[in-house]
This record gives structure tokens, C-alpha cells and sequence, in this order.
């Protein structure tokens, strides 16, 4: 199937106002403003203010720029971890191999999920450490219990996997960034791709918190509006282990398809659905669960079930670099974005010719093609050599064109759509 939306967006408002996605062969009206994403699958691509740039000084740099991380080696999104650090290593070994003036030091610690206090442990280590700059964290939830303690430190927070429509006009001081799109976009694409699919009622299973309620409201408007009903909205909390009242509630209902916006929760939750009597294939899975469920499931337990994930179609050179960095890794699910957002924060050091947090987000989105007008470039070499010109660039890195606007959203996304097979792995299809 082949899902291709266009959309442009606003920055002065939050809400869903105009566009055009195409699936199959029915169109539908779609966009996002101020959403951090404009569109839907599988390409958005959107408009930016350019804005007036501040100036880059020529000449040469002598900055060494610390950079900490809290992603999550541990809890429910322990499977996006290796996949980030990989990210994050990868663009720090660019950046030092680049030389130039900027040399890369990245501090690697947990971000735990919500059930723990372990961020907050670990955002107050790195503090203390005077990093310019921390990338993440994955979970939107978890980022809401630390993002004033980072930036009331003065320090930029760059999440390459926060979808939370709640970032867009959280009061951050213009300290918090995310390469990753709203959840606005990717509910639009999902309940578009239900409905699409021929089903006219829904089912959800909904984690209570930023990431699971805002995915979910966004999943509703997009399966509502295009004809369908959601007969069945189950909520549960981060550490549950049951899920019997739940799914008893949603079977109770009978809907054609079931979407499951969870995390790791899906281990549990899935195979009780399916053991209930509810058929594999009809489940739709999410970026926080879409994963390999190969070691988890029996043999076809959810073969043609399918899930959404942000992020574009990774080639060779994307793989191969994120496999340098961790050559054990299967998984590449937000890889790119914790790249980019790394290579970004160097960018806007390098332009600002600071490694002060506050200096740096001033320039984040200028380099990124928000402001400024700048040249297109693709790596971090090529942005240096124009910036220690005095030139201003536009960086479209390995998730593609990034492009943030004056809230810290990136106006251009990719989303994808996949699809599980028999092994209970899951490939791309669009």
C-alpha cells in the first residue's frame, strides 16, 4: 500500500487545519499547525518562516562541546536504546573526524521510564558535569518530569523520539528541541490507515500518560472523520501488569480493529488480546511497540498486523553508520533522529562559536533551514566549511529534511507504515 500526503503548516496555532493526504484511492482532507510534523505518510513536507538570521563569524573554532545523553537502557522503551546511543555515537565520530575546531565529548546515561526516578538521577549527574546540551529523553513522559531541570539550567534538551503534542507550547525558554514529528501526525496516519483498511469501528488500548492520551486523541479525529467510530477507549497506567479489564472491555465492544498504544507493555497485553479470541491481524501497533516480536510470540500470532513509525526509509549509508556504532544492532528505530539531533547541536555550537546552552539554542533552528535561508548541505563536514565561511546552511541529515520551527518542531516528517509477518517481525510496505 502507498500512503502520500503533503501539507504545509503555521506556527501560530495548535490545531488541525488543512492539507491533503491521499490513501489508496480515496483522499481526505489533513494537516497539522504547530504540531512539529506537517503531514502524513509517507512523506510531509511543510513550509518555514525564514525569518530573520543572526550573523556566523568566520574564521576558526576552538570549542570542545560535552554532550549528554538519557536514553533508555532500561524500562519500557529499553529496545529504542541501542538504536539512539548508536545515533548519538555515530554523529560524535563524524563530528571529531571532521576536526575543524569542534571536538565532541558525549556523556551516555539511563533515562528509565516512569515507573523510576532514574532520569532525574541522571539529568542531575550530567548537570553537574557542565554538558552544553542533553539528547533526550525517548519517552514524552519522561521528558516532562526533567525538561524544567534541564532547561532551567540553562542547558538545550534535543529528543530525537519525544511525540508529545504537549511539547509544542510547553514554556521551554527556547531551550527544548525534537527531531522527531508530533503525534498529531502520526494519529492522523494511523486512523487514516484503519480506516483505510476497511474497518468501521476501533478499539483502543490507550497508556495513560503525554505520549499514549495525545496519540490517541489524534488517532480518534483521524478514524472519526473519515466515517468510522471508536467504540472502545481502555486506559492503563505505566507498571500495570493486567490487562484483563481492559481487554474484556474492548472484546465486550466488538470493534473491527484494535490499536495499541502502548510501550513494552505490548508483550503482555498483546498475546491475552489474541488468546481472548481477538484475531492477530487485526491490531495496529505504534512507534513506542513496534518491534521485533520474533522471541516473544508464538509463530503467527500477529502475522499481518501492522504499526507506524516515524522516520524514513533508511539506505545503506544511513544502516552502515549506525552499524559502525553498534554493530549488534537489528533495530534502527529512531537511529537517524538521535544522529541528527546530535550533529544539530554541533552545527549550532559551531555557529554560535559557544558551547553555552543558550548560545547554542539560538542557532538550532537557523541550521537547521528554519531561518536564515540557508545553503543546503547533508553532513557535518560540508555544514562546517560554510560556516566557518560565514555562511548560513540548511542541514538535512540521515531522517531526511529537518527544518525546525520557532517551537523546536521539525515542519517535515516521514512516517512509515509496516507490516508483521509470520516470524512476528515487522517490514516496511509503503
Amino acid at each position: 500500500m502507498s500512503v502520500f500526503a503533503k501539507a504545509k503548516t503555521s506556527r501560530s496555532a495548535g490545531a488541525v487545519l488543512s492539507g491533503i493526504a491521499v490513501i489508496g484511492v480515496s483522499a481526505l482532507l489533513l494537516t497539522a499547525c504547530s504540531s512539529g510534523g506537517g503531514g502524513s505518510t509517507s512523506t510531509a513536507t511543510a513550509s518555514a518562516d525564514a525569518g530573520s538570521a543572526l550573523p556566523i563569524k568566520a574564521g576558526d573554532r576552538d570549542l570542545s562541546l560535552k554532550i549528554g545523553t538519557i536514553l533508555p537502557e532500561s524500562g519500557t522503551l529499553a529496545f529504542l536504546g541501542p538504536p539512539e546511543e548508536a545515533g548519538v555515537k555515530a554523529a560524535a565520530k563524524d563530528i571529531n573526524a571532521a576536526g575543524d575546531g569542534l571536538k565532541a565529548d558525549v556523556i551516555f546515561r539511563d533515562s528509565g521510564d516512569t515507573t523510576t526516578d532514574t532520569a532525574t538521577v541522571s539529568v542531575t549527574d550530567l548537570l553537574s558535569q557542565d554538558v552544553s546540551a542533553i539528547v533526550g529523553a525517548a519517552s514524552s513522559g519522561v521528558s516532562f518530569t526533567v525538561i524544567d531541570q534541564i532547561v532551567g539550567a540553562g542547558v538545550v534538551q534535543f529528543s530525537p523520539a519525544n511525540t508529545s503534542p504537549d511539547f509544542t507550547n510547553y514554556n521551554d525558554k527556547g531551550l527544548y528541541f525534537r527531531t522527531a514529528p508530533s503525534d498529531l501526525l502520526q494519529g492522523e496516519v494511523l486512523g487514516n490507515l484503519i480506516a483505510e483498511d476497511g474497518n468501521q469501528t476501533l478499539g483502543l488500548l490507550v497508556l495513560n500518560d503525554p505520549y499514549g492520551t495525545g496519540l490517541a486523541k489524534a488517532t480518534t479525529k483521524a478514524f472519526e472523520s473519515a466515517g468510522g467510530k471508536v467504540v472502545a477507549q481502555e486506559l492503563f497506567n505505566s507498571g500495570d501488569s493486567n490487562f484483563d479489564s481492559q481487554l474484556s472491555a474492548i472484546n465486550a465492544a466488538k470493534p473491527d480493529a484494535v490499536a495499541v498504544i502502548t510501550f513494552d507493555e505490548a508483550k503482555v497485553a498483546v498475546p491475552a488480546l489474541v488468546g481472548s479470541g481477538y484475531p492477530g491481524d487485526k491490531l495496529y501497533f505504534v512507534d513506542g511497540n513496534l518491534a521485533d516480536y520474533s522471541k516473544d510470540f508464538a509463530p503467527g500470532l500477529i502475522k499481518g498486523s501492522k504499526g507506524t513509525l516515524p522516520g524514513p526509509k533508511l539506505g545503506d549509508e544511513a544502516k552502515n553508520k549506525l552499524l559502525g556504532a553498534d554493530p549488534a544492532l537489528t533495530d534502527f528505530s529512531y537511529g537517524p533522529e538521535s544522529y541528527d539531533a546530535t550533529v544539530l547541536i554541533a552545527l549550532a555550537s559551531y555557529a554560535a562559536n559557544s558551547t553555552k546552552g543558550t548560545d547554542i539554542a539560538k542557532y538550532l533552528q537557523q541550521v537547521s533551514g528554519g531561518s536564515g535561508k540557508g545553503e543546503k548541505v547533508k553532513s557535518y563536514e560540508e555544514g562546517i566549511k560554510l560556516l566557518k565561511q560565514g555562511k548560513q546552511i540548511d542541514y538535512d541529515g540521515l531522517s531526511g529534511p529537518i527544518t525546525l520551527d520557532e517551537h523546536g518542531d521539525p515542519t517535515e516528517a516521514t512516517i512509515g507504515i509496516y507490516q508483521y509477518g509470520a516470524d512476528n517481525k515487522y517490514t516496511r510496505i509503503n
